[in-house]
Order: C-alpha cells, then sequence, then structure tokens
C-alpha cells in the first residue's frame, strides 16, 4: 500500500518554481501518494498561521520559495517548533551568493514573473505560434526561429507551444504522402529546421488509442502499420532532401526534445541567440 504524503507548496509569488520542484523531488517516489496543494501569494496574517496550521494538523511536509526574511523565519520557527518537516528551497541559495559577491539581495518577490521585455516576447512568440500551428499559415516559415515537421503523433504542437513558452517562435507543418509542401518551406533556412520522427510500434499504439478515444474503431488507414511505414519513409526522404536534424521523439519527454533542439540550434537557455 503506498504511503500518503500530504505537500504543502507556500510562496509570495504564483507558486509555479516551488511546486515544480516539489514535484520534480516527489516523482523519484512513486510508491508515494504525494497530494500537492499550492498557496500562492503568502501574506504575514491570518491566512499564513492557518495554513501552518493545517499543516501541522496533517503532518503535510512544507516546502516554500519565501523571499521575506520575516516571513521565512516564521515559517522556519514554527516548522522548527511543531516538528514538521520542511525545506526553505530558496534562502540557502541567495545565502551563498551573497556570502559569495558581498551583495545584499533585495529580498523582493516575484521578479521572476515581472512584465518585463522578456515576457512581452514569449507572449509574442506564443502568438506567433498559435497561429502558425500545423501548417496553417505557409508564409510564417520564413518568418519562424524554428521550424519543426513532421508526420502526425511526432509531439509537433507540444514542443511547438514549450518552445515557445522559451521566446522562441515556432512554426510546424505535418508531413504525409499525400500532403502537399508549401513552396516556402524550400526556401527555409536549413539550419532552422528539424524533422521529428517516432518508432513504429509507439506511432501504432499511440494512433488505436487516438482512435479508441474518439469512440473510433482502432483498426483504420491511420493506425495501419503499412501506411505509418509509408508516412515515416516519405518524412526520412523529406528529411534527407532538406539535410536537416532528424530526432526520435520516442521514449523521450518534451522537456528532453526540446533541450537536444535548442542544443542543436544554439539557442541560448531561455532566449534565442
Amino acid at each position: 500500500m503506498n504511503q500518503k504524503l500530504d505537500v504543502f507548496v507556500l510562496s509570495d509569488g504564483v507558486g509555479e518554481t516551488a511546486l515544480r520542484v516539489a514535484r520534480a523531488a516527489f516523482i523519484q517516489f512513486p510508491e508515494m501518494d504525494s497530494t500537492f496543494t499550492k498557496y500562492p501569494f503568502i501574506k504575514k496574517d491570518d491566512q499564513l498561521k492557518n495554513i501552518l496550521n493545517m499543516a501541522k494538523e496533517k503532518k503535510a511536509v512544507v516546502l516554500h520559495t519565501i523571499v521575506s526574511k520575516e516571513i521565512c523565519e516564521i515559517i522556519n520557527e514554527f516548522c522548527q517548533n511543531n516538528g514538521i518537516v520542511y525545506y526553505d528551497i530558496l534562502n540557502p541559495i541567495i545565502g551563498t551568493f551573497s556570502q559569495m559577491t558581498h551583495q545584499t539581495p533585495l529580498r523582493k518577490k516575484g521578479l521572476l514573473h515581472e512584465l518585463d521585455k522578456n515576457y512581452f516576447d514569449m507572449i509574442s512568440a506564443m502568438e506567433f505560434t498559435i497561429t502558425n500551428d500545423d501548417g496553417q499559415n505557409p508564409k510564417g516559415l520564413l518568418e519562424a526561429d524554428l521550424v519543426l515537421l513532421g508526420i502526425s503523433r511526432t509531439s509537433k504542437t507540444p514542443l511547438s507551444l514549450y518552445l515557445a513558452n522559451k521566446n522562441i517562435k515556432v512554426a510546424n507543418l505535418p508531413l504525409g504522402p499525400t500532403t502537399n509542401l508549401p513552396e516556402q518551406l524550400w526556401d527555409v533556412d536549413k539550419k532552422k529546421i528539424i524533422g521529428l520522427t517516432n518508432d513504429m510500434n509507439v506511432l501504432l499504439k499511440i494512433r488505436r488509442q487516438r482512435m479508441i478515444a474518439y469512440g473510433l474503431n482502432p483498426d483504420t488507414t491511420y493506425s495501419d502499420s503499412d501506411e505509418i511505414k509509408k508516412e515515416l519513409d516519405y518524412s526520412n526522404q523529406i528529411y534527407k532532401e532538406l539535410g536537416c536534424p532528424v530526432i526520435n521523439v520516442a521514449d523521450r519527454s518534451i522537456e528532453e526534445t526540446a533541450a537536444i533542439i535548442m542544443e542543436k540550434l544554439n539557442f541560448n537557455g531561455y532566449q534565442n541567440s
């Protein structure tokens, strides 16, 4: 029987950083049934007291990314005095950097999410990517930072949206023996093109499951192994003609594939170079 555990995630901002760290840590313990509760925009008030008392009552683990020194001390002291397991995610790092640089930290919440140029660039990239999803706008291929090609179920759209969140303007184009390739594709800088592929058995399984989910017969042309082989052969031929890198997305997460793409195209961290 899985061990159940409540995890309280506290932040004086939106709380996404703390939640991601918490999930990344606890996913390493698959036999633990963890329930995450996020408490954003924490202030020094009755709400904080209620949350801490609830954590004590439920014997929850407390993780937080509080930058306010005063609130941080309240949380840490309460947890220590009441035997609550807690982890202060940011402040040990902030303290270390402060010692290294001999500088005083700002301790200003929400800096990661301020509405600066990067934020608006990300919104612009997201809008571009949505407009240029699934070959909707062939002219956009020439304006994109990155063009993703692939047959159906090679993660083109989720990859595009993930990369757009990192300020990269992405256009993606579906491939297939019966599709007409836009002439603009051949004018795109080949260094900006990535071909996506997948294993036959993975595609077969995904496509059959998709048909079932739609309440349709799983045995269709879309999920036929011979037809899938034709699609794979066709896409591989296009990739060869274009001379573009090819990434197999089988058994890879969106994050892992995105990291490979960013490395291959020399995108610098979260911004395109």
